[in-house]
């Protein structure tokens, strides 16, 4: 914890500098920074003498106090300016950030001092990062939510991974990531944006986070380039990141194998075709732009970016129930993408596919295969309670913010985006609306659930149970 401490002031001081460099007030981050680093730095020499061996219980553990600690000092910027005065409102925006949600209680983005606003999109950059190594390099390990499915094409202590070792793996996908980042950025800046806004959008890009410098998002920029490029690059960032990995170093074989790949393609192309046809006649848009429009809340959606060009909720309430059935898709595992997961759905949809066979004959031995492998009970059973824990979280957590005084679609829409870690949703947290006037009750549950679906549900449910903390 004293590490992340220490890390999180450290990754701070590119925000310092920016407030210099337009001459703001720096001193709220820069103070910020100095809190966190001490300390990081007291906690580390503090405990560094004790016991380091770190088992399965206190993986889990770890894991969830990262995200509660980074969530604390991450919004100490917030408030030490004073632009965020309410402690929910601090804490609903920070934690919006680090879990890449993208839910905004700010009202006016632009009005925002730019150190602060980049130090919001490297929350969402930091997140984003955090949640590739958890993936694909400790969650298989702990054995969470059934990720030992796509552990093949992950790295972790086997020969057919990125890397036999999981601090080169980190290492890594650590490049590609910043790779990534950089070229959305150069990309945005050949598009027209200031230098400011395109590092601003290439950070929340690459962590499918969402986070915007400007009040209405990508609609700011009426640029078919950028559109497309940000398309693109959201894309990506949805992808397994082993699978971009084995595509760099040309082992193309595992990408055509993958059947999460397929299955995100697919329902990618899929709803981009629907979208299109509904937008294309419900509007007096043309086929170009009816399809950039379609495409881009597509991959926005699935992704769980949350980046927005259009109100979708004007063309219908046919198009606005299939965005609204999207929040519950997200993108592959082992990607910055939160939600369900690919992976999910398909082992889902095969396995209840086969139990048509299975009750014809009984007898036979049906096997589930996923990427060629076959795939274990164990595994079937743990996705299929992951499944129905998410359903529940969402029912109950719906139910809970209706409770407070909220109308059903907006809340259904709220939890289904915060627990999907995706942004926009219908109701009155639409596409052009915020998260403002939910009270700070509503702000509290709301940050809870974009935590518990970003952390995969199991990993903080787990420590509300009894048998986690006896001494056996």
């Amino acid at each position: 914890m004293g590490a992340l401490m220490f890390l999180i002031g450290v990754l701070m001081l590119p925000a310092v500098s920016i407030s210099w460099i337009y001459g703001e007030n720096s001193a709220p981050l820069a103070i910020s920074a100095a809190i966190s680093v001490f300390l990081g730095l007291v906690f580390f020499f503090s405990f560094a003498k004790y016991d380091q061996l770190i088992r399965k219980r206190e993986g889990y553990l770890i894991v969830a106090l990262s995200w509660v600690i980074m969530s604390l000092f991450g919004m100490l910027p917030f408030l030490l300016s004073e632009e965020i005065t309410s402690l929910s409102d601090a804490v609903f925006e920070t934690v919006s950030g680090l879990t890449t949600t993208g839910a905004s209680i700010l009202n006016d983005i632009e009005a925002m001092p730019k150190g602060l606003l980049f130090w919001r999109s490297m929350t969402q950059w930091i997140g984003g990062l955090g949640i590739i190594v958890l993936t694909v390099a400790i969650f298989p390990l702990l054995g969470i939510g059934g990720s030992e499915l796509f552990v093949a094409e992950s790295p972790g202590p086997t020969s057919d991974k990125v890397h036999p070792r999981i601090s080169e793996t980190a290492k890594r996908l650590w490049y590609i990531y910043v790779g990534l980042t950089a070229l959305a950025t150069l990309a945005y800046w050949i598009g027209g944006m200031t230098f400011y806004d395109a590092i601003n959008h290439g950070l929340t890009t690459m962590a499918t986070g969402g986070f915007s410098t400007k009040n209405a998002s990508m609609a700011y920029y009426d640029s078919a380039f950028i559109q497309y490029a940000a398309v693109f690059f959201m894309f990506l960032a949805g992808t397994n990141f082993t699978l971009i990995y084995f595509g760099l170093v040309g082992r193309f074989s595992r990408i055509v194998k993958s059947d999460e790949f397929k299955a995100y393609s697919g329902a990618v192309i899929l709803l981009t075709l629907g979208l299109f046809v509904g937008i294309f006649f419900n509007s007096d848009n043309g086929v170009e732009l009816s399809f950039r429009k379609a495409s881009f809340q597509v991959v926005s959606l699935i992704t769980t970016t949350g980046f927005v060009t259009d109100d979708y909720t004007q063309y219908g309430k046919g198009i606005s129930y299939i965005c609204f059935m999207m929040l519950f898709l997200g993108g592959s595992a082992g990607s910055t993408a939160g939600g369900i997961k690919f992976i999910r759905h398909v082992t889902f949809l095969k396995n209840s596919w086969l139990e048509f066979k299975r009750i014809v004959h009984p007898r036979a031995i049906v096997p589930l295969i996923i990427n060629g492998e076959r795939v274990t009970g164990r595994i079937i059973n743990n996705i299929m309670n992951f499944l129905l824990i998410y359903l529940s979280t969402f029912v109950g957590g719906s139910l809970a913010i209706s409770l407070l005084g909220y109308d059903l679609s907006t809340s259904l829409g709220a939890v289904a985006t915060c627990l999907g870690n995706v942004g926009p949703a219908i109701g009155e947290v639409g596409p052009v609306d915020n998260f403002a006037f939910f009270s700070p009750a509503a702000k509290y549950i709301l940050s809870f659930l974009m935590l518990l679906g970003r952390l995969e549900l199991f990993t903080i449910l787990i420590l509300f149970t009894p048998f986690f903390w006896r001494a056996n």
